[in-house]
């Protein structure tokens, strides 16, 4: 006897998802706001037609077949709109009548999900977990009193530079040749990543600005938040807050019309300018925002046609050598804001960040230097990207402050790192040790978008659409149904609580090194891990 629904290779049960609905009949009252709010369109409502045999004790009379029809929540079993174990379902539903469970044996949607010969594309974060930062421990511990020490012990200053230091004889020697001084900014040590207006959703860039304006003039905080690729709004680039932004131009100069344009009107500098060659988790293949994102607003500002997705090519395409992107870039945008404002360049960790960096320290207009290791920029990258390529930012980021102090310049060319900080919630003690290892600040995104408003990625690959515009808090989305669902306040309050407890956890762990007022960069003395082959690699103490 066939099946009632012919049975395909392309078939699959809910069995084989990642993700399977858990629905019960008796709680629910088919209100519909389970189907209404999933991002996927996972779960519909169905028609159910069940079978009941009577049977009479009389052996005369044949069974009878009767038939039962309800109503109810359906799953669907289409590796296209397979469920990402959101839970907003769950969140709407009045009764608990629905919940999404995590399939109990290996996911098998992986080996289908490579419809229409495309493959497979997913924003939230690496699959590879773990990794060397989580593992360091701070081992100096002043336990003596220092009357010096002591008096300005509670006395914190977290902050740090963005700018060339030149040596006190080669500053005089560079104005006397130049005319102009390079220019430098004190900021705080934490800086909100590279996410573009276009990949975040307009409540959630305008609550993130809205968070670091409040710290900035509330609190005294000098956070600073790098806009991504893409441009921004017109009305930040002429507003005063422009000078608590860090303006990235990346290799498809999306938005890059819209900064120039502006500069004659811009009523305050920004705070710098990120040339991103290169982003962690994506180091070869660009970045993409998928059409589903491109709305007339983003097309307007990016100068391009909406609904179509926009690849950034892996390299500048007029750059070839990283002299010939000094030469052109950062000479060309310190000129554009008359040398008043610092340009630095973004790459890649990979095996050639140590060129990229020896090339820098024989040019001056260069502000500075962020890596980004392979943990960082997931957001439109490809799976083989993430588990495959990069390099770990730890191990990158000392072989570069190594190098500087090879040189004698480990206070001239501030290092940003950037990659994986935040990974497992440890931010503080992440950063600690990246700036211990000889990193001048560190760059967050990821442990942004979940402190501020409620990420639900994992690395169980929950959720994790960020790509496709289907986000269920509307963190990543274009579409107004859902952007709607995020409180622009309530982000930039969350901004601020974040930030405020980094600053008192990172104050916890540089206290009892005697650092009041100025940041412990490459203090490596100070750490240890329990791991001998990474001990040696980092040149930290081994400790068991």
């Amino acid at each position: 006897m066939l099946p009632d629904r012919p049975i395909v290779p392309s078939t699959l049960s809910v069995k084989d998802l990642p993700w399977q609905i858990s629905w019960s009949k008796d709680k629910c009252t088919l209100c519909g706001k389970c189907t209404a709010v999933c991002p996927v369109h996972a779960i519909e409502l169905g028609v159910f037609r069940k079978r009941i045999v009577r049977t009479s004790l009389d052996p005369k009379d044949p069974p009878v077949n009767q038939y039962d029809v309800y109503h109810g929540i359906r799953q669907k079993t289409d590796p296209a709109y397979a469920c990402v174990g959101c839970a907003t379902c769950t969140m709407v539903c009045p009764n608990d009548a629905i919940t999404p469970l995590h399939g109990d044996e290996a996911d098998k949607l992986r080996f289908h999900i490579d419809r229409g010969g495309q493959p497979r594309r997913r924003g939230g974060r690496r699959n590879i977990a773990g990794g060397v930062l989580d593992r360091i421990k701070f081992l100096r511990i002043s336990m003596l009193t220092d009357p010096a020490l002591d008096a300005g012990r509670h006395e914190f200053e977290l902050k740090t530079l963005l700018g060339r230091i030149l040596p006190p004889e080669e500053n005089l020697k560079f104005i006397r040749e130049n005319g102009w001084i390079p220019p430098v900014r004190e900021i705080y040590p934490l800086i909100i990543g590279g996410m573009s207006f276009g990949a975040l959703s307009p409540n959630m860039w305008e609550g993130l600005q809205m968070g670091v304006a409040y710290l900035n003039e509330e609190l005294g905080m000098p956070v600073r938040i790098s806009t991504g690729e893409g441009g921004c709004p017109p009305r930040l680039l002429r507003s005063r807050f422009l000078k608590y932004v860090i303006l990235q131009i990346a290799s498809g100069y999306f938005g890059w019309d819209e900064i120039i344009h502006a500069i004659p009107e811009m009523t305050e500098d920004p705070c710098a300018i990120e040339i991103k060659y290169g982003q962690g988790a994506k180091p070869g293949d660009g970045g993409l925002l998928m059409w589903h994102k491109v709305n007339k607003l983003i097309a307007a500002i990016r100068g391009v046609p909406a609904g179509v997705s926009l690849p950034s090519p892996p390299t500048h395409q007029t750059k070839y050598s990283i002299e010939e992107s000094v030469a052109k870039m950062i000479q060309s945008m310190s000129m554009a804001w008359g040398f008043r404002v610092p340009v630095y360049p973004k790459i890649s960790a990979t095996s050639t960040a140590l060129a990229v960096l020896n090339n820098l320290t024989r040019n001056p207009f260069a502000a500075g230097l962020s890596i980004d290791g392979e943990d960082g920029g997931t957001g439109a990258a490809y799976n083989v990207s993430m588990n495959h390529m990069g390099h770990p930012i730890a191990t990158n980021i000392r072989d570069c402050y190594l190098n500087l102090v090879q040189v004698g310049m480990q206070n001239e060319i501030p290092l940003f790192a950037g990659g994986g900080v935040g990974k497992n919630g440890n931010l503080a003690a992440n950063a600690a040790a990246l700036i211990m290892l000889g990193a001048s600040g560190v760059q967050t995104g990821k442990y942004v978008m979940q402190a501020a408003a409620g990420c639900l990625g994992s690395e169980s690959d929950r959720c994790n659409i960020c790509n496709i515009g289907a986000c269920p808090k509307g963190i990543t989305s274009q579409d107004p149904r859902l952007y709607r669902r995020l409180d622009v306040e309530k982000v930039a309050e969350r901004v601020v609580d974040m930030f405020l407890g980094f600053d008192i956890e990172l104050k916890k762990i540089v206290a009892p090194l005697g650092r009041s007022t100025s940041l412990p960069i490459g203090m490596s003395d100070a750490l240890g891990i329990g791991d001998h082959h990474a001990a040696e690699r980092l040149s930290i103490k081994y400790v068991v």
